[in-house]
């Protein structure tokens, strides 16, 4: 599940989704070698990108794909060289790399048996974490294995509340404070546009010509790629119901045979645009 609620603007904001360069994209600027950051640099880095909305991936101390584009989106951004070199000022801004959570007795709340079947999950009002460590790790935008990484020796399968776990210190997901519903217009969006870039799986969001914020996707499948073209967004939502449907899913071809499935952290996401 994607752990960022993406709250990017409203109904007057459009949104391309481009395989070629038809409509003018964000420069192409990925191809760069990085250095071979030590893993407390690396994530260090990733916590600076992710709370400055230049999403690298999951945090996990290592320079993958979406860290090198993230690093390189926000240096085109902010006017800096282009280079996989790392600026002191960065690391400057993340003087502590790791913090600590405790283990809430309403923590438990949040996690639950999820059945494999949608016509199960259908049944119920909720699709709630499966265990601890996912909530753990989806709470501080983390990979399951670099938590237990930085936490050896836990027993996972028997956390309880007052445990102390090691987390990285990057601005918090925390999830119990959204609820399900629309989310209202921002007049301040409405000059904002949306590249999807399907070859680079980016989300790109500009501010008139200024590049704001860059996030990692999953732009459609092989058997149905997301169209390329420009749309204008209507609206965003919280907690959003999933219509799975395999026709649509896998033809594009609504029908009547599918499940309505509950919002929560194991639904495809929390905000729906």
């Amino acid at each position: 599940m994607k752990f960022v609620l993406l709250i990017i603007a409203l109904d007057s904001m459009s949104i391309f989704a481009l395989a070629q360069e038809s409509t003018t994209p964000p420069p192409r600027v990925y191809p760069v070698a990085l250095p071979n950051y030590d893993e407390e640099t690396a994530t260090r880095l990733q916590i600076f990108l992710d709370n400055s909305d230049f999403g690298p991936g999951k945090i996990d101390g290592k320079m993958g794909e979406f860290f090198r584009k993230a690093l390189i989106s926000y240096k085109h951004a902010h006017a800096m060289p282009k280079t996989g070199a790392v600026d002191s000022w960065l690391l400057d801004q993340v003087p502590v790399t790791y913090t600590t959570y405790t283990i809430r007795e309403e923590d438990l709340k949040m996690v639950g048996d999820v059945p494999s079947g949608h016509a199960e999950q259908a049944k119920l009002k909720w699709l709630p974490y499966t265990s601890l460590l996912e909530f753990v790790a989806e709470r501080y935008h983390s990979a399951e294995s670099y938590i237990q990484e930085l936490n050896r020796g836990k027993n996972w399968e028997h956390l309880q509340p007052g445990e102390v776990l090691k987390v990285p210190n990057v601005l918090p997901f925390e999830v119990e404070k959204f609820t399900e519903g629309k989310i209202p217009e921002n007049p301040a969006f409405a000059a904002r546009k949306v590249f999807v870039d399907t070859k680079e799986h980016l989300l790109e969001v500009f501010d008139n010509d200024q590049l704001v914020c860059v996030f990692p996707i999953t732009p459609g499948s092989k058997t149905l790629p997301a169209p390329v073209g420009t749309w204008k967004i209507l609206g965003a939502t919280v907690w959003p119901w999933f219509r799975y449907d395999e026709g649509m899913l896998n033809y594009g071809v609504r029908t009547e045979n599918y499940y309505n499935l509950p919002p929560g952290p194991n639904n495809l996401s929390c905000g729906w645009v």
